[in-house]
């Protein structure tokens, strides 16, 4: 910068764009294969299998499924972050860490949990229960952040002008939850359109379920493509949604002086009906899942602890989420240093064309693998390095967001200012960039292990011959209702899970504040 304006701006380091723009390129190979097998198929081929009574069956039972449950985690969530953010309810530190615990347990076990505790489960309103009690943190933990955060400067106002405190809420506060609302939506329906597990488990069908089951009858079948395409095609339309209803909206403080602290509201006569309200949640989103995994392990006694099952699934659950996170965490450099330190119409667009790739379901991305695998390298076929890099493109934005906020509290000055007392520009970076980045590294690698950890379709679709997960084990044994067996690969699963869900809502706490 100079003293009258802008300076010349530099060019990104041709080797960052190259990997960049690879990336971009890797990452559309899934939307390529739909495409591709799409047209393949021909228009008359392919109506036939989209227009039929069946897939109108699957498409009302998933919209069905999205219009009950995405209001329901909305309302679940909102108004858990409101008690928690805005109330003097007691114990809320206690019920913040709580609301974002059933993230812990992967949507297949609280399925698992569920029909142990009720097995008659079954159709919309048990798939309804389940993908609720599973996904509405994922709408309390950005409520949460944005709630905590908020200048209570328009509140106080609102107040002094006669509003009311529900009035104050649906007039100031819930406007500027908007963002929080709508991300939040969107990765609840994202995650409705590719569960697998808990819906199977539940024999409630959906495009995944449906997928998979012409998958196993059909090895790459028409049919199964074309359900693949529609719910990409789903996947899009909710992407573009959410963008528009996002729009350009930015809720911040603008002005000098420091953020005054919100004025927690008294609940008076609410105060019990609210702990109960949490209390029941809570129960029925972690607690009935962790009791009955811990009644179906010590049922299980000691025999169902067998080492040699039971350790090699670990270690190579461990192996591939450590594998992933650091592949990933590597990969999303280049994109994350481009949207910081080069913003830009281009480095926007390579940055989008992750987050589609992201959104698809794990179904589609490993059929895309499977199919372009056995077609152009048949040795990658059911190898680590496949299942590795589809981890990778199905987390990339996990480690990509959080790679940028960190590289966007490390100034490049300290790069320039470095280079200015003799180190080379590779040096410079390694040694004040990358460590100020590190922080922000370490906890997009955790979350992407959070989620590799508890993936299920892919690795089924992918691993090699012999792999046996966590996931995969446990899935193995409750589809032969061996519930038993399988519960301590439940209870493995949400120990794993435990840790990483709370640096997740650390991490969405911090991301609130920036």
């Amino acid at each position: 910068m100079t003293a009258g304006g802008r300076g010349k701006r530099s060019r990104p380091p041709f080797v960052v764009v190259l990997l960049a723009c690879l990336i971009a390129l890797f990452s559309l190979l899934p939307l390529g294969y739909v495409a591709a097998m799409t047209v393949a198929t021909g228009w008359d081929t392919a109506a036939a299998l989209i227009f039929r009574p069946r897939v109108g069956q699957l498409l009302g039972n998933t919209l069905l499924l999205i219009v009950i449950t995405v209001p329901l985690c909305v309302v679940l969530g909102v108004g858990g972050a409101w008690l928690v953010e805005r109330t003097n309810l007691a114990g809320h530190k206690i019920w913040a860490i709580a609301l974002a615990a059933p993230l812990a347990v992967p949507a297949f076990v609280n399925s698992y949990a569920w029909v142990s505790a009720i097995p008659q489960l079954s159709g919309i309103f048990s798939g309804v229960l389940i993908a609720t009690l599973s996904y509405f943190p994922l709408v309390y933990i950005p409520a949460a952040a944005t709630l905590s955060r908020l200048d209570p400067g328009l509140e106080q106002s609102a107040a002094s002008l006669g509003l009311g405190p529900w009035r104050v809420f649906f007039r100031v506060v819930l406007p500027q939850l908007r963002l929080a609302m709508a991300g939040g939506a969107l990765l609840v329906s994202l995650h409705l359109l590719s569960e697998y597990g808990a819906f199977a488990m539940i024999r409630f069908d959906t495009f995944t379920t449906a997928i998979m089951e012409q998958y196993r009858s059909t090895f790459n079948g028409t049919a199964g493509n074309m359900l693949a395409s529609v719910l990409v095609f789903f996947c899009l339309v909710l992407l573009l949604a959410e963008t528009r209803t996002r729009g350009n909206a930015r809720y911040a403080r603008i002005g000098s002086g420091t953020q005054g602290r919100a004025t927690r509201l008294p609940l008076g006569g609410y105060h019990v009906p609210g702990q109960l309200a949490l209390a029941g949640l809570t129960v029925l989103a972690f607690g009935i899942p962790l009791f009955y995994v811990l009644r179906w392990t010590i049922a299980g006694g000691a025999a169902i602890w067998a080492p040699d099952e039971l350790l090699p699934a670990l270690l190579q659950t461990l192996g591939y989420g450590v594998a992933g996170a650091l592949a990933t965490t590597l990969v999303a450099f280049p994109m994350a240093y481009l949207a910081v330190r080069h913003r830009g119409l281009f480095s926007r667009v390579l940055e989008a064309s992750n987050y589609v790739t992201s959104s698809m379901p794990g179904i589609v991305v490993a059929l895309a693998f499977v199919t372009i695998a056995i077609k152009a390298a048949p040795d990658l076929y059911q190898t680590t390095f496949l299942l590795v890099a589809a981890y990778v493109l199905l987390y990339l934005p996990r480690s990509l967001v959080n790679l940028r906020a960190g590289l966007a509290q490390a100034p490049k000055e300290l790069d320039e200012a470095a280079q200015a007392l003799g180190k080379p520009p590779l040096a410079a970076f390694l040694r004040v960039t990358l460590r100020l980045t590190a922080p922000a590294a370490a906890g997009g690698a955790a979350l992407v292990f959070l989620g590799i950890v508890n993936e299920l379709t892919a690795t089924l679709l992918l691993s090699p011959n012999g792999t046996n997960t966590l996931a995969t084990q446990f899935w193995s044994l409750s589809s032969e209702i061996d519930y038993a067996g399988a519960a301590p690969y439940a209870l493995l699963m949400i120990v794993l899970s435990a840790p990483m869900t709370y640096l997740l809502f650390q991490q969405s706490k911090k991301a609130a504040g920036q």
